[in-house]
Parts: structure tokens; sequence; C-alpha cells
């Protein structure tokens, strides 16, 4: 009987690719992602060997740097602050997610009771509503 080798569980494996890849995949030279990487658009890890190597997350990025450059005319100043505006968004927005995911949870919170006898009251009660006033003229 032969028995069956299980695959180990691994982690997803990083895809990396060098510069000339990189550019011959979007048409550009390499000195211009070595530009990129000057202005600090770009930041690609290193091998031991020092050799630029590019991940996924930077290829979408070189695609957003290039879209907005080839398809918009922003230039490179404009790229960075664009970017830059981009990952303060991308902060903030997740700030706001944890801030409404801490005001459900205070919410529910202790409110277990009222919620369980409204299920089970007899004529079922919908839960207060705010309601504007308006001030008497």
């Amino acid at each position: 009987m032969r028995r069956r080798k299980t695959a180990a569980r691994k982690e997803p494996q990083r895809s990396f690719y060098h510069i000339s890849s990189v550019a011959r995949r979007y048409d550009i030279h390499p000195q211009t992602l070595r530009l990129y990487e000057r202005e600090g658009l770009l930041k690609p890890s290193r091998s031991d060997g020092n050799t630029r190597l590019y991940s996924d997350e930077d290829l979408k990025r070189l695609e957003v740097i290039l879209n907005l450059i080839r398809d918009l005319g922003v230039n490179l100043a404009g790229v960075e602050v664009i970017l830059n505006m981009r990952e303060k968004i991308e902060e903030i927005e997740a700030q706001v997610g944890e801030f409404i995911d801490y005001v459900r949870r205070q919410y529910v919170t202790g409110r277990d009771e009222e919620f369980e006898s409204r299920r089970s009251s007899l004529v079922p009660t919908a839960p207060a509503k705010i309601m504007k006033v308006s001030g008497g003229e």
C-alpha cells in the first residue's frame, strides 16, 4: 500500500522581480525605475547582493505612478503628493473603522438584557430613536 504524502502548509510564496523584467513588463527604461526610487516613489527591497527586487505591492504602486504620469500628465512632484495623500486616507479609513468597531462594542456591551427583553416581549417594541425637536418660535 502506498502512502500519500501530505503537503506541509506553507505561507504563500511572495513573488519578486528583477529590474529588467519590471522594465520590460511596463515598457519603461530601468533608469526610470531607478529615478522613481531616488525620488522616493518606489522602495524595492534588496537581495544580499544589493540587487533591486520588486514585490507585487511595488508593481501595484508602479502601476498607479505610471497611470498618473502617462494618462493624467502628473509630474513627479505631483505624484509624490498624490501618493502621500492616498496613504494618509488609508490610515484615516483604518482609524475610522477601528473607532466604529469600538463604538459598536460599547453600545452593545451591557445592553444584552434590554435586547433580550425586547425580543421576548408580547408586543414587539422598536429601540428608541433620536428625534430632532425644533425650537418654539
